[in-house]
C-alpha cells in the first residue's frame, strides 16, 4: 500500500500553473518535526495537488499554514541535456485539510480589495509601479532556482 499521512507548515507559497492540457498543477513543500533522543530534526517534503485541489491550494494556501496531507509518494526520474540522470520523490496529494488559514475577516478584506483593483482597472487606472512586481517574481524565481540546485546536490 502507498499512503501517505503529513501533518506541517508549508515552506513557501504554493506555485499554481496551468499545463498545455488544461490541467491545473500546484506545487509548495511542507516542513515536519521529528523529535529523537530528546532533539528536534526537520523533514522536508514537496507536494504536488491537480486539477480542482491545485487550484484551492494555490487560492488559499500561502508559506506557515498548517495544513495536513493524505496521498501517495511518487518518484519521478529524467534525464538532463548533460545526461545526468535526475530523481525526484513526491507526494501527490489526494486531501488537503487547512487546519490554519486566513481569519473570515482577510478574505473580506482581499475580496474588497479585488473589487476596488477591478473597479480602478474599469475606470482605466493603471498601477504606479509596476516594477516592483517584476522585482517580486525575480527574486521568486532566484528562491526556486536555489532549492532545485539544493534537490540536485542532495540527490
Amino acid at each position: 500500500m502507498n499512503r501517505v499521512v503529513l501533518t506541517g507548515r508549508l515552506t513557501r507559497n504554493p506555485e499554481m500553473r496551468k499545463l498545455a492540457s488544461g490541467k491545473t498543477v500546484t506545487q509548495f513543500s511542507i516542513a515536519t518535526n521529528d523529535y529523537r533522543a530528546g532533539k528536534e530534526y526537520s523533514e522536508y517534503h514537496p507536494v504536488v495537488t491537480w486539477d480542482r485541489l491545485a487550484e484551492i491550494c494555490g487560492q488559499f494556501l500561502a508559506k506557515g499554514s498548517l495544513v495536513s496531507i493524505e496521498g501517495r509518494l511518487q518518484t519521478r526520474q529524467w534525464e538532463d541535456d548533460a545526461k545526468l540522470r535526475h530523481w525526484k520523490t513526491e507526494i501527490v496529494a489526494s486531501s488537503v485539510e487547512m487546519l490554519s488559514g486566513k481569519r473570515k475577516k482577510d478574505y473580506a478584506a482581499e475580496s474588497a480589495a479585488d473589487a476596488l483593483e477591478a473597479q480602478a482597472s474599469a475606470m482605466g487606472f493603471v498601477p504606479q509601479d509596476e516594477s516592483e512586481n517584476a522585482i517580486d517574481s525575480d527574486a521568486e524565481s532566484i528562491v526556486e532556482a536555489e532549492e532545485d540546485e539544493e534537490a540536485l546536490v542532495a540527490a
